[in-house]
């Protein structure tokens, strides 16, 4: 297979080292960039390619890409999108793409109009926990809770663009749910979904909100409730997980420590171990892009999907401001 020549453009994103190993072994990094280019030195090496403080230079310089990784900060996402999808060359972006709705929009619509495919990292969709909760067919009733650690992390990792409002666009909601909310509109079916929230940053009286939690409806009547939030204590554990689905066939549930069940409608029940550890989707997300390029990721989860969630992401936040229950995050 060949490898496509590649840009990896803001590789200070905390997810960048996820990635970094697989990018290694599947593409050939023309150049990389970041606004703190002594961040990403050791990226630089690991691809051996040059490093630039500016994407724009970036571009200029190596206008024969075929890939790019977008992985900036939120409010200069649709800027840097543009840019690609001006030059035709295809791109992997990270949620949420921009820092509003019509941001997204705006990317989408040139990418369709010059028919340059963009796939976005929703890792979680066809990952372990997503696979055993599909035993129970397609969800009627859903919950999942994803609660990561605190939100000063950002501060120390790279990225603390992430804690600042409006760059960010806001807090666990934008930057965690987007992976639930993606599990229960592919899996149930629905193009969209009416929703309540409830946002707080009481626990670390930050500037982003650490705690969120969503009710969905669907037309039908199908009903998820998923909550996240940056509010779980800096530990070797990571994070907190929990997932349910009741479907047709029956109900499965995930717990942190991977212990999983799936009780059918009929039939023996069936448990297991599964690893719940989000880290590892991002190198074989990696290889599914290498294998899908020259099909425009067509088996990949794309700006369209993106769009459907984010729609649910940013109604939430105009649900709060509107007087819903909790503290709202401008954007």
């Amino acid at each position: 297979m060949t490898r496509a020549k590649t840009l990896v453009i803001g590789a200070s994103h905390w997810h960048a080292p996820l990635y970094a190993d697989r990018i290694a072994a599947q593409h050939d990094v023309l150049g990389l960039s970041d606004a703190d280019p002594a961040s990403v030195k050791n990226l630089a090496v690991l691809w051996d390619a040059p490093l630039y403080s500016s994407w724009e230079e970036l571009l200029s310089r190596h206008q024969d890409a075929e890939l790019a990784y977008v992985f900036v900060p939120h409010d200069t996402m649709r800027d840097v999108c543009l840019a690609l999808i001006a030059l035709r060359v295809p791109l992997v972006v990270e949620k949420p793409v921009g820092v509003s709705l019509q941001e997204l929009i705006d990317v989408r619509e040139a990418a369709e109009a010059a028919r340059v495919p963009v796939a976005v990292p929703l890792v979680q969709r066809g990952g372990p926990a997503d696979s055993w909760l599909a035993k129970a067919g397609r969800s009627v009733y859903e919950s999942a809770q994803f609660i990561a650690g605190p939100p000063d992390r950002y501060l120390t990792n790279g990225s603390p663009w992430m804690v600042d409002p409006e760059r960010a666009g806001g807090g666990c909601l934008i930057n965690l749910a987007p992976h639930f909310i993606d599990l229960f509109l592919h899996s149930s079916g629905a193009k969209r979904a009416a929703v309540t929230a409830a946002l707080s940053s009481t626990l670390h009286r930050s500037n982003v909100e650490d705690y969120a939690s969503l009710t969905l409806t669907t037309e039908e009547g199908r009903i998820a409730t998923i909550q996240v939030g940056y509010a779980f204590p800096e530990s070797p554990l990571k994070r907190h997980c929990a997932y349910t689905r009741i479907g047709a066939a029956g109900t499965s549930t995930i717990w942190s420590d991977g212990s999983a069940s799936f009780a059918p409608i009929d039939g023996d029940s069936e448990v297991a171990q599964i690893n719940v550890d989000s880290d590892p989707l991002y190198g074989a997300f990696v290889d599914e892009v290498a294998g899908q390029l020259d099909r425009g990721f067509q088996d990949l989860p794309g700006i369209r999907d993106l769009e459907a969630t984010m729609t649910v992401i940013w109604d939430a936040y105009e649900f709060a401001k509107r007087g819903g229950t909790g503290v709202h995050t401008q954007h």
